[in-house]
């Protein structure tokens, strides 16, 4: 029994489910955090106005730059081609990896934990959490999308893997739920015990796992060497083959990435999309207020907002098996044409419907949210073109994910600002002003019967999508990277690492 169950862990299931799992050690804690980290300063520890905005304008730098630059600085040994016949194997770069989640994983575990105790003048210590919050959380889902990247090529292996992270994601959206159990701003104490449970859940998984998967990996990185060194001793008296590139500037990497046509038009996409899922975020208790509150109860609003947290995930899991069938450039065309014609039916149908406008709201952030999730496919692919096209040593796929979130991370700060900028335009109401927004606006739109901050928030609600579908439909008939060009593309990496790439069924 005990030599089945073991055959099991070594078996490819165990990798799939191990590699998801790291999911869910981290989403359990950034769930929480995104929901309450402004609540706690803002209405416990009473952080001033301007700490605030000082604390998120540095996280703001912060927060883009250190996706590529942890990126550099694990993937620039990657950069030069193979010297005196070195070569770094799929396996070695993957125990690097794994090296990150066995010791970050837990430092970010203890940097979550750092928000629910007054240790520091609020503005201080708001800062400063937030920044190294969010340098371990990058570190560790840097090296967790990289690592999609590196345990696969197949498309169908690529998705079984994302298969299992949006089963483990969905399951750490629970977290949520259980925080309104525990949530209270007047005694703090049980919330605090909570975030402790959830960050010890989360260090003893990040060491668990991440013992098993080098377990695997460290195995294979022996039978390498032994191979290696057999065939040193046969070609004795050959001379060792040598490559006289130099290792890759950072200036030669940027250089070649402006002229790798596909990763631009997926950024240009990309960062479309990320503003779409923030403006969704940012706004959607203003939704919920303006346009349903009047006309649904609070439980129903509190399952909406439960609904667009837990079902992208678990819409994903269809998502993927589409792309198995239709693969993942097909599938993400078929989302924006969703959400255009979506955004179209309501504008045409008003903002009357009530029930339109629950389901409309809640469908509008699952659909988009699952696009998002779907993305990593694509820049997985995109590691593959860069490899080849450029003649790596081995895939940067860190660095490339880092690159994407550079350029694409200012969508989440163009959200609330050009979000907040229309609706005081058009309406006239300020969002940051304590006065009641009755007094502030006109009663009604003429001639429309509603309320114009109702009217302005519908019409954001509608037009905003509408636009970035558009948009996004004519940077991604650009993208090339599908059909037949992927697929040669993915067989030249793997020729380019026969012998040495380590497909996930083998693990």
């Amino acid at each position: 029994m005990g030599r089945r169950i073991w055959d099991f862990w070594k078996g490819d299931v165990s990798t799939a489910l191990l590699y998801g799992s790291l999911a869910l050690f981290t989403s359990i804690l950034h769930n929480v955090f995104l929901l309450y980290y402004v609540e706690t300063f803002v209405s416990i520890y009473k952080i001033d106005k301007i700490s605030f905005w000082v604390g998120e304008t540095v996280f703001l730098i912060w927060n883009s730059l250190n996706d590529p630059l942890f990126g550099w600085l694990s993937d620039r040994a990657f950069l030069s081609s193979p010297q005196s016949g070195s070569f770094i194997t799929t396996p070695e770069v993957v125990l690097k990896r794994l090296k990150v989640f066995s010791t970050h994983g837990p430092l970010f575990a203890l940097s979550f934990l750092a928000f629910w105790v007054a240790w520091a003048t609020p503005g201080l210590q708001f800062l400063l959490c937030l920044c190294l919050y969010d340098g371990f959380l990058t570190l560790v889902d840097l090296h967790h999308s990289a690592l999609l990247a590196d345990l696969a090529v197949s498309a169908s292996d690529r998705t079984r893997l994302n298969f299992h992270c949006s089963v483990f994601s969905a399951l750490g959206s629970f977290s949520v739920f259980l925080s309104y159990s525990f949530w209270d701003k007047e005694d703090f104490y049980s919330f605090r015990l909570f975030c402790v449970a959830l960050a010890a859940f989360s260090i003893l998984g990040f060491l668990l796992v991440s013992r098993l998967l080098r377990h695997h990996f460290q195995k294979e990185v022996l039978l390498r060497q032994n191979e290696a060194q057999t065939l040193k001793e046969l070609s004795v008296g050959h001379a060792p083959l040598v490559h006289p590139d130099q290792p890759v500037t950072i200036g030669q990497y940027l250089k070649q990435l402006s002229k790798h046509r596909n990763f631009m038009w997926f950024v240009t996409m990309n960062l479309l999309q990320v503003f779409h899922c923030h403006f969704n975020s940012n706004f959607f208790p203003l939704f919920l207020e303006h346009l349903l509150s009047d006309n649904i109860s609070a439980s129903t609003g509190s399952v909406l907002l439960g609904i667009s947290y837990i079902a992208p995930h678990l819409n994903n899991l269809y998502f993927l098996t589409l792309c198995q069938r239709y693969g993942v450039y097909r599938v993400i065309r078929w989302l924006f044409l969703l959400k255009l014609g979506l955004s179209v039916a309501m504008l045409l149908a008003g903002a009357d419907h009530i029930y339109l406008l629950c389901i409309f709201i809640a469908s509008n952030r699952v659909f988009t949210e699952g696009t998002c999730k779907l993305l990593k496919l694509v820049v997985s692919d995109l590691v593959d073109e860069d490899f080849v096209v450029n003649r790596r040593q081995q895939a940067a796929s860190a660095l490339l994910f880092g690159m994407v979130a550079l350029l694409t991370k200012p969508g989440q700060t163009f959200a609330p600002l050009i979000g907040t900028w229309l609706l005081c335009v058009y309406t006239g109401y300020d969002i940051f002003d304590r006065e009641p927004a009755k007094e502030s606006v006109p009663v009604a739109a003429p001639g429309s019967g509603i309320p114009p901050v109702r009217l302005g928030c519908f019409y954001l609600l509608v037009f905003v999508p509408i636009t970035c579908a558009l948009l996004q439909l004519l940077a991604w008939s650009r993208f090339t990277l599908h059909g037949r060009k992927l697929q040669g593309i993915k067989a030249l990496r793997q020729a380019a690492h026969h012998g040495h790439l380590m497909d996930v069924k083998a693990i």
